[in-house]
């Protein structure tokens, strides 16, 4: 039988609202957001009114322009990125994975690159920014696991190594010193740059990416932003052409989103209770039938 979640009554009446929007559109495209991630311990970087709450991440032309700051991103990560990989899943990873698994997900983008919602079980994943947990060569295209580099890179900077620091978004690390001795790990076949596979910021998002976003996009009846204020583009734009297309859009976070004129539905409530009590009236549902 399913069980009830314990939640409060604001909290019960957003999942019960939640589960009839979805009940209702049946085939849901699901844009996630670093507010899917929090509750797996991982920082976000904006606040409930959309504004940074600590500095801009790295961008693409620094990260392969700028030799210090590649030192600096890596150093940091050495700290940062061991507590994103071994955060664990959420209720709300969970609670999508069962959406999924219930047929009402045709397609889950996420913006986030920590793999999390795979490990929770979905299937239907784009990671439209990309994953953090492997590496390629810029120049020759040769791959790596991530922990595989930061290996080497420990071994060659051993005082860097046992640093710790308080983790921030991304694997990153709110770590503050000279970074100047620290040794960059180069791609041992070409000496090319590694860099994590993500889009950094002024980076363009593949296309292919893209592309299966709007095809997903095409087949579901309705769209839903999960923990993301959409301030980036290159996760609003699906929200723009859905609005042209006509299609419902909701959307469930703590606070605004560069979508909020466009939304059919708002619930501005926590993630995790909100997802797992519309599950829970689904099955009931579902149950009754």
């Amino acid at each position: 039988m399913t069980q009830a979640v314990n939640t409060t009554d604001a909290t019960a009446r957003a999942g019960a609202a939640l589960a009839a929007f979805i009940q209702r559109e049946k085939r849901l495209w699901v844009i996630t957001g670093a507010g899917v991630s929090t509750d797996s311990g991982i920082p976000d970087y904006r606040d409930a009114n959309g504004q940074w709450k600590r500095s801009a991440p790295v961008q693409h032309n620094d990260f392969m322009t700028s030799e210090a700051v590649r030192r600096r991103y890596w150093a940091r990560a050495l700290s940062g990125f061991k507590a994103m990989r071994e955060a664990p899943v959420s209720g709300a990873h969970r609670a999508l994975a069962e959406l999924e698994a219930m047929g009402y997900i045709e397609q889950l983008v996420t913006q986030n690159v920590d793999r999390l919602h795979q490990r929770a079980g979905s299937r239907r994943v784009i990671d439209l920014h990309g994953r953090a947990d492997t590496v390629s060569c810029m120049a020759c295209g040769y791959r790596m696991m991530r922990y595989a580099l930061h290996a080497e890179m420990a071994r060659d900077n051993p005082d860097f190594a046992v640093l710790d620091a308080a983790q921030g978004p991304d694997g990153d690390a709110d770590l503050e010193l000279d970074f100047s001795t620290f040794r960059v790990f180069d791609c041992r076949r070409c000496g090319g740059i590694f860099k994590p596979d993500v889009v950094y910021y002024g980076d363009v998002v593949p296309r292919a990416r893209r592309d299966a976003a709007r095809e997903g996009l095409a087949r579901a009846n309705a769209a839903l932003a999960v923990g993301t204020s959409l301030m980036v583009f290159s996760g609003y734009r699906f929200f723009r052409d859905a609005h042209a297309r006509g299609k419902p859009l909701a959307s469930l976070s703590l606070g605004v989103t560069r979508a909020d004129a466009l939304l059919t539905e708002k619930w501005c409530a926590p993630l995790t209770p909100v997802l797992e009590q519309a599950v829970y009236h689904l099955k009931s549902a579902a149950g009754a039938a």
